[in-house]
């Protein structure tokens, strides 16, 4: 599935005028950049006459390795590439100094590179300088290399009929090593790797595929502050707009949904609306080196209070720890501030909770209370005596002042000693009115949005940094203390109170589809926890239980009340099903053997068990290269439902890229455009990204056939506690702060449609920079009976359009019209809402940089 723009053959012309004097063939080194530290990955160079070599990038990367985390791995050392008899090229190389394993990939064209596997030959030592050979009399590649670790030290090999089913490791000798690497200059630098003659055309491809990279990168770097220079010679653009009714189709009625990834603190400190902070005292140095137990609690009155942890008899196995409170003197307590202090709202009530009992027998109540900044009481209660066994006690505390850093004490109203545990504080007025949950004003922002779907619990969350952090939804069900935390992905903890529950009931009270995304039997490919990458995937020995807990989630969700399952649900409060329908397996994988087969074996179960079922497959992080080839070639194979895409991409690409859907096979996997969003250097969102997602937008409604979903990536971040940027919105404890790429996402979910209808569209100037940035989009509303007309003007002109739809029946004259517009680095804009006189034909201006959307009646 390939993808290549029509701009390259611009390109591939230039190539072909250059080189008409061509040789027949030329010599082609290989080699990785030998002051890069093995971070530069495969590059080529070529020559005549082994003399003089011409770099081919000259920092180009053909490939690089795939292996191990982030910062410390994803390194290539003493690259081997390889011909076979049926030409075939093979790389092998060393991916570290410690390591039992060597790296492969494949190549038909020494361009792109196929999957890459990482083979355990090793029980100890290492595998440096590999090397490949072809027996031909057995039909099997022979491989070596040398280990200069511990006892290992010396030369090793295996033999493989494929690079999948490899021999025992043999110990071999100096004889069996090619040791045909060798010693050139590239650009006055001595480089070693190998040589191979070609025929001139491999060279021909290998500079042309270079040269094509170059260019799209070039138009993907376009910025709009370049625009009054690009475009100093353009007056106002005039467009001729007409809409075919006859001439439409039905598109996808989930095109706009969110993607909610526990990053940013989205969860606990965000959404979920839990004020205290570390409530169940099980933070841990294991989560965050700086964290114990005592984490974001302190006394108030310390010199009459001692403060202690314990763990015997507590109030649940998986909820260990507890606090132990002995009071010397009254008026000592507990103190916590929440995340980044609690916002607290003059008039609201907040619900007090906590597990508590007297630990030496006296007859104690707890006294709670809510401090301003100034340790002023902005509000009280009091709860029920405490007795010799665990007990919940609750009280409810109504504010008397807004406070946007408040915190809360717990103060024993007796001398004596007690443990409390759980230590929990609510907003009564939760999303919805709901116990235990969601933070009011960010779960309203989000419905506001009209999402048809919420993915969760997140992408990288979801496989985990390592086989044990891989996320387990049946941890997150249950009663609160029965939950098992874990560390995040990103660096703190999550608690699970925000569990698959609430998410589910959170999709219901959206209106939206559920749509859980669980691992594929791997953890993240970055993982730098239990070994490296998806090297670290669950044993097959142990896929059987795996695959059993992904039909077991199916069966809580769907499943009738009775059921063993369906009855966990039930107990929860929702006795009738959720109606799952999606189910995602994989994020953005490293598609290897090991992912293959692990996700095959869910994915048949799953298809077996509950035919019915969207399974939801994985393309990888890109929108091109190995893992997106390779996703498609299995999702195509197993005939997946639908594959997830990723890209965060500059808003250049966006522009030059509207064509991408359209080459797309009706016939085979749809689309699920899982993560995406427009990025400039330093990450701001402004104009200029919210206006090239919307331009892009109208591409993918063109594409509403093929394309079934879409979300924006990541949706949330409390301020000042970002792993990520940028966000769709931001927040703080009393504040929600929608970015203008927000307004797009809300834009277009609020004025959606099923039916597509094409439109000819001819602007007064045919400069393609020009043409590709104006976007049009006509979409009826059928429930509301609306024909939506999205027009995007990424020009630093107005667009003076002229719109033709005599092929439709209007209801009235006014029409409501939408507009987000701005200076490209306007950070705040916020679209503005008005009406519009329409009529069979009429026009409409449209500002510079400018986003419209016109909803019309019709009768």
């Amino acid at each position: 599935m390939k993808i290549k723009s029509y701009l390259f053959v611009i390109v591939l012309a230039i190539s072909s005028f250059v080189y008409a004097n061509e040789p027949d063939s030329a010599y082609v080194f290989s080699y990785t950049n030998a002051d890069a530290d093995g971070r530069s990955g495969l590059h080529f160079a070529w020559s005549i006459d082994q003399e003089n070599w011409h770099a081919i990038g000259p920092d180009f990367s053909f490939v690089k390795s795939d292996f191990g985390s982030w910062g410390s791995q994803k390194r290539m050392f003493d690259p081997y590439v390889f011909l076979d008899p049926d030409g075939k090229w093979h790389a092998v190389w060393t991916l570290n100094h410690r390591v039992t394993q060597f790296a492969h990939a494949a190549s038909d064209d020494l361009s792109f590179w196929w999957r890459q596997s990482y083979p355990y030959v090793m029980e100890s030592g290492n595998c440096l300088m590999p090397e490949v050979s072809y027996d031909k009399a057995n039909k099997r590649f022979i491989v070596t290399w040398m280990s200069d670790r511990g006892d290992e030290q010396g030369i090793y090999m295996v033999t493989t009929p494929d690079f999948v089913n490899y021999s025992d490791t043999q110990k071999a000798l100096e004889k069996d090593r090619i040791n045909n690497r060798r010693e050139f200059k590239v650009n006055d630098k001595p480089e070693t790797g190998t040589v191979y003659k070609v025929a001139w055309s491999t060279i021909d491809g290998l500079i042309t595929d270079m040269e094509a990279q170059k260019y799209r990168d070039e138009l993907n770097n376009e910025r709009a502050e370049d625009d009054p220079e690009r475009f100093r010679y353009l007056k106002a653009v005039d467009a001729e707009i007409k809409v075919k009714a006859d001439d439409s189709k039905q598109i996808s009625d989930m095109l706009i949904g969110i993607f909610f990834e526990d990053i940013n603190y989205a969860a606990d400190g965000g959404l979920y609306a839990e004020l205290v902070q570390n409530r169940d005292f099980e933070y841990n140095s294991g989560i965050r080196r700086e964290w114990n137990h005592k984490s974001y609690w302190s006394l108030e009155n310390e010199a009459d209070v001692e403060f202690s942890i314990d763990t015997v008899n507590p109030i649940h196995a998986h909820n260990k720890y507890y606090a132990v409170l002995d009071v010397k003197k009254t008026g000592a307590g507990l103190v916590n501030p929440g995340y980044d202090g609690m916002g607290i709202t003059a008039g609201e009530k907040y619900d007090f909770s906590v597990f508590a009992k007297s630990l030496d027998g006296s007859k104690n109540s707890l006294l709670i209370q809510l401090l301003n900044q100034n340790d002023e009481v902005i509000g009280e209660a009091k709860t029920k005596a405490l007795s010799a066994k665990w007990k919940k006690l609750s009280a409810v505390i109504k504010a008397k002042e807004n406070c946007v850093k408040a915190k809360i004490v717990v103060k024993p109203a007796k001398v004596g000693k007690v443990g409390l545990d759980m230590i929990s504080l609510f907003p009564e007025n939760t999303f919805k009115g709901r116990q235990n949950g969601l933070r009011q004003d960010l779960a309203q922002t989000i419905a506001d949005m009209h999402p048809r779907f919420v993915r969760f619990p997140g992408g990288c969350v979801a496989h985990g940094n390592g086989i044990d952090n891989i996320y387990k939804w049946k941890n997150t069900i249950g009663p609160l203390e029965s939950r098992i935390q874990q560390r995040n992905t990103w660096g703190y903890n999550q608690s699970g109170g925000l569990g698959y529950f609430e998410y589910f009931q959170f999709c219901e009270d959206l209106g939206a589809e559920p749509v859980p995304v669980l691992a594929a039997g791997v953890p993240c490919q970055n993982s730098s926890i239990g070994g490296d990458g998806q090297q670290g995937g669950i044993p097959m020995c142990d896929m059987d239980d795996y695959v059993q807990d992904v039909l077991d989630l199916i069966e809580w969700a769907n499943g009738d009340k009775n059921s063993e399952w369906g009855r966990k649900r039930a107990e929860a409060g929702h006795p009738e099903p959720f109606n799952l329908r999606y189910i995602g397996i994989g994020n953005e994988d490293l598609i290897t053997d090991i992912f293959e087969e692990r996700f095959t074996m869910i994915y048949k179960a799953v298809k077996e068990k509950y035919p019915e079922m969207k399974v939801i497959g994985t393309a990888g992080p890109f929108y091109y290269g190995t893992d997106y080839e390779e996703g498609w070639k299995i999702g195509k194979k197993l005939g997946v439902d639908l594959l997830d895409e990723h890209y965060y991409v500059p808003p250049g690409w966006f522009i030059y890229n509207q064509d991408y859907y359209d080459k797309y096979d009706r016939s085979g996997p749809k689309v699920y455009l899982g993560e995406y969003a427009s990025h400039l250097p330093r990450r701001p969102l402004n104009i200029e990204t919210a206006l090239s997602e919307a331009l892009y937008l109208t591409a993918i409604e063109r594409n509403g056939d093929v394309v079934h979903m879409t979300s924006y990536a990541p949706l949330l971040a409390r301020e000042h506690r970002t792993q990520w940027n940028p966000d769709l919105i931001y927040f703080n404890s009393s504040e929600v702060k929608p970015t203008t790429d927000y307004y797009v996402q809300k834009m277009y979910g609020q004025n959606s449609g099923t039916t597509y209808f094409a439109s000819d569209v001819k602007l007064s100037d045919q400069n393609v920079k020009v043409q590709n940035r104006v976007g049009v989009s006509v979409v009826k509303d059928e429930k509301n009976n609306e024909l939506i007309v999205k027009l995007v003007n990424m020009l630093p002109v107005e667009v003076n359009s002229s719109l033709d739809l005599s092929d439709f029946d209007l209801a009235a004259a006014n029409a409501k019209l939408s507009v987000l517009e701005g200076d490209p680095k306007d950070r705040d804009a916020k679209p503005a809402d008005s009406s519009i006189e329409v009529d069979k034909q009429f026009t409409y201006k449209m500002d510079p940089y400018s986003f419209s959307v016109i909803s019309i009646s019709l009768k």
